[in-house]
């Protein structure tokens, strides 16, 4: 089993009024969070009820809104219970159903999951303001997966075990930036395992969601878009270039960029920028949710070793998807740097009036190598802090124009020992 960090704040959330809302990619372990909170109720002696809108009994259930409150309240009364709804993508307008229901000031508590479908995050968002806490779950983190693979042997002594480990610790990082984190590849035990239940993955959600969506008969375009984005991890993406090299024109790439987003697939950055004459301003670059996906899109996954040419780039990925983590909930933006001379910064955490300049370094670095575009970045808008985030243990800090610069170990992100939004005293 693979313990979930998630798991707890939806355990708190279950006595909150507003409907706790599950959402995320496929096959991501959204069901089975809602069996361990259910399982939880149960042994608390609690009431509960479980639909499933894959189930066609269930579906009939969702007629109307009095049809499933009579079939609850037969179940369980009119008495304080759990109501658990699976797979709510399933049902037509799912947002004005489930505002429908809240309205109707019943005393059961609702808990319900869905796939990245459009209408779930957009209309359920639209229709359901201040009725809901919305909670994507993400293929499993690579401290979770640390803490799996290691038996939950350093759960609560994490960060010395990196330290003291570094090696074993490298090894587990390219194991998973080869393989990434959906639940059921980190479970196989073999590479083969691990392709099939990957391919099913992918499978799934062609047939699913972007059939579905879409309803794309023939989804070659689809399908190079995605290779495409996958080949280019945080090069700029030009919309009439891809429409030159797939062969279809920019609105339909829009159109699959959108939708790529909205499912869970990749994630878009956009510019940093204050200067419109001499700053990329338009142009984003996008990131993957798993890298395991995308490298069994290129065909790179289960490779014994990480390539050289491509390890960069995995770890880069693996970096924004620890500061999406980090920045959860708060109003930080995170984008990247570029000019029209090339210079170059990976991420710009921007909060406010403050900003915080990351470069990211696949190597072990003993003391921060000030690469000239960040030099330039820190000259131009004097930062607080600034970071290099590599590889190694190693930690220093020096002062370069003003800002604070740090070596950071990558695994610091995971514990939050990292300031990005101090003001300057």
């Amino acid at each position: 089993m693979i313990k979930r960090k998630i798991l707890s704040k939806l355990q708190e959330h279950l006595f909150s009024d507003q409907m706790t809302i599950i959402t995320g990619p496929r096959q991501v372990g959204k069901t089975y969070l809602m069996t361990q909170l259910q399982k939880q109720l149960q042994d608390e002696g609690k009431k509960t009820v479980w639909l499933n809108l894959d189930n066609e009994e269930d579906q009939k259930r969702f007629s109307s809104q009095a049809n499933l409150l009579a079939y609850i309240e037969l179940l369980v009364g009119k008495e304080k219970a759990f109501v658990f709804i699976d797979e709510i993508q399933r049902k037509e307008n799912a947002g004005l159903f489930l505002k429908g229901i809240f309205d109707m000031n019943t005393p059961y508590k609702f808990v319900v999951s869905g796939s990245g479908s459009l209408e779930l995050k957009a209309k359920i968002s639209e229709s359901m303001a201040g009725r809901k806490q919305l909670f994507t779950v993400n293929p499993v983190s690579f401290e979770e997966f640390v803490n799996f693979k290691t038996d939950y042997q350093y759960e609560n002594k994490l960060e010395d075990f990196y330290k003291i480990e570094s090696e074993k610790i490298i090894r587990l990082l390219s194991e998973y930036m080869v393989f990434g984190g959906y639940p059921r590849v980190v479970l196989a035990d073999t590479v083969g395992l691990k392709q099939r239940q990957m391919q099913e993955i992918y499978r799934s959600y062609i047939d699913r969601d972007i059939h579905g969506l879409l309803h794309l008969e023939k989804t070659d375009a689809f399908n190079n878009l995605l290779k495409i984005l996958a080949s280019q991890i945080g090069g700029l993406v030009n919309v009439s270039e891809l429409a030159l090299t797939i062969g279809i024109d920019q609105k339909t790439i829009k159109h699959y960029l959108f939708y790529l987003e909205q499912t869970f697939l990749i994630q878009k950055v956009t510019p940093f920028f204050r200067n419109t004459r001499s700053e990329v301003t338009k142009a984003p670059v996008y990131y993957f949710i798993d890298t395991g996906l995308r490298n069994w899109l290129l065909g790179l996954f289960g490779l014994p070793e990480i390539l050289p040419s491509i390890s960069g780039h995995l770890f880069e990925n693996l970096i924004f998807n620890m500061l999406t983590n980090l920045t959860e909930f708060t109003s930080t933006q995170i984008h990247f740097w570029r000019t029209k001379d090339q210079a170059e910064v990976d991420f710009v955490l921007e909060k406010g009036l403050e900003v915080t300049p990351i470069e990211v370094k696949y190597s072990k670095l003993t003391k921060p190598e000030i690469p000239r575009s960040l030099r330039s970045f820190l000259i131009r808008y004097k930062p607080s802090n600034a970071y290099i985030v590599h590889i190694g243990t190693e930690e220093s800090r020096d002062v370069i124009e003003k800002t604070t610069l740090q070596l950071l170990p990558f695994f610091k992100l995971i514990f939050h020992d990292f300031e990005y939004d101090t003001k300057r005293p």
